[in-house]
């Protein structure tokens, strides 16, 4: 690979020479690509596989859109809170309610991938596996050079260390949502986000879900949201075991068989259809990034500095390949800082301090900044308030009142350290709190904003409230 001042070269991407190669062609990808072509570098993308990445291929555009229509199922199913209505769902063809998942895929890839690179003459995209070598990149066979490298490889699923996991046949994120028909039972390993929205979404579709988890679901949220979501789940009926100690899984019963212990108690889990959603792995291998100077962590992950360069000055990486903040807005944000840095030499730095989360749950799952005990790791004083959602009006007017909103303040300086919502459409009121952490605004600043009545961001600054006050002795709409 070559050195030195990309942008000083006047390299037009003539002779395979470029000012900026990006390996990896999905949404962090093009973001480093576009931000490139936007700089006036000469671009090589180059992409192996479907063009878009796992988002829009694999990830959160067909799992969302199923959870959605499952979601319609089970709203119908649930009409009979409001007094003199009944209705009824039913899935009457799953085979057609993928092929309509694919059909958005193929249209989003057409429109958001393949349609824009045209609008992009700096751009050259390249398809086939890349290597870091010593004088360039090799792609399929090909040498081309450039001043500055961007890895936005992604990451894929990866199966927990279970003994014979690998001689069971087993379905990942990807292949879940590709089959043709519905199985009686599924077991998912794996209470994260990608393993709770599969689970209800398959529950609600009408299969038997067991859940099962080292820890507890959603381990890296607040206990009191994991603890409302793991009701929410049971209250429909999915099976959901927490703190478990695998044993073995292998064939048997109707498809596979786990042993597992929980509490000291032997358990054994049947069904049909096994989910592996444990976790993804940094797709790294392959790249001769040890050979660039490239530090990789112990699970394959490229090792970035806060400008997302690597230990190798020329190579940056953005996305998940960091092995951080798996999301697709972050890798997308990541890629366009590591372009910038890279081909201006500049030092923007990475900030995820108002990063905001969601998990496509119902209620969903919305986070952005600390959790208590994070910030407690930091040796900061918090205080806190919970607020259940049988306070906020607009949960009371639609007749559900599952979950509640927790803040995380500093207790010196009351600036908002974190927001925790597990409500329907908490993603929708999570930006407001990633908005006011954003710009350090105090809970007492947010309790005196002015929020509509009747909306679920409203529970927002109700929780405010609640740090100083009684809300149940309060009128609607006081402050």
């Amino acid at each position: 690979m070559t050195g030195g001042d990309c942008c000083s070269s006047s390299s037009k991407g003539e002779g395979g020479t470029f000012d900026l190669a990006v390996i990896g062609a999905g949404s962090a990808g093009f973001s480093a690509a576009i931000t490139g072509a936007e700089l006036g570098a000469q671009v090589a993308l180059i992409g192996h596989g479907v063009i878009g990445g796992t988002c829009v291929n694999v990830g959160c555009v067909p799992s969302k859109a199923l959870i959605r229509a499952a979601d319609s199922l089970h709203q119908a199913r649930a009409a009979s809170r409001f007094s003199g209505i009944t209705a009824e769902a039913r899935l009457d063809d799953w085979r057609a309610l993928i092929a309509q998942k694919d059909d958005l895929v193929a249209g989003l890839r057409q429109a958001k991938y393949i349609d824009i690179l045209p609008s992009y003459n700096t751009i050259a995209y390249m398809e086939g596996p890349a290597s870091i070598e010593a004088n360039g990149i090799a792609v399929n066979g090909d040498m081309i050079r450039a001043g500055k490298i961007i890895v936005a490889t992604g990451s894929s699923p990866f199966p927990p260390p279970i003994p014979g996991i690998g001689d069971v046949p087993y379905l990942t994120s990807t292949t879940a949502m590709e089959l043709d028909r519905l199985p009686e039972s599924m077991l998912v390993i794996g209470g994260g986000d990608i393993g709770v929205e599969l689970a209800q979404m398959f529950q609600r579709a009408g299969v038997r879900v067991t859940v099962v988890c080292r820890s507890r679901l959603l381990p890296q949220a607040e206990p009191e949201i994991a603890q409302a979501l793991t009701d929410v789940l049971k209250d429909e009926g999915l099976d959901v075991i927490v703190g478990a100690a695998y044993g073995e899984i292998k064939q048997g019963g109707p498809g596979v068989a786990l042993s597992l212990t929980v509490e000291g108690e032997s358990r054994m889990v049947e069904a049909e259809k096994l989910l592996v959603a444990a976790g993804r792995s940094p797709n790294s291998a392959g790249l001769g990034l040890e050979d660039a100077g490239v530090g990789l962590s112990k699970s394959g992950a490229i090792e970035v500095d806060e400008y997302l360069r690597t230990s190798n000055h020329d190579i940056f990486a953005a996305g998940d390949v960091t092995g951080r903040d798996m999301l697709v807005y972050m890798a997308a944000y990541g890629a366009r800082l590591a372009a910038t840095n890279a081909l201006n030499g500049g030092l923007q730095a990475y900030d995820a301090t108002a990063m905001p989360a969601v998990t496509f749950t119902d209620p969903q799952a919305a986070s952005v900044g600390l959790t208590e005990r994070r910030a407690r790791d930091q040796g900061i004083d918090v205080k806190t308030s919970v607020l259940p959602l049988e306070h906020v009006p607009r949960a009371l007017a639609a007749r559900d009142t599952r979950g509640l909103i927790k803040l995380v303040a500093d207790s010196g300086t009351d600036k908002l350290l974190g927001a925790h919502i597990l409500a329907a459409e908490g993603g929708e009121g999570i930006q407001t709190a990633a908005l006011a952490i954003k710009h350090g605004m105090t809970v007492t600043e947010l309790a005196e904003t002015i929020f509509p009545y009747l909306t679920t961001v409203e529970g927002l600054k109700l929780a405010a409230l609640a740090f100083d006050k009684d809300v149940t002795k309060l009128s609607c709409c006081a402050g």
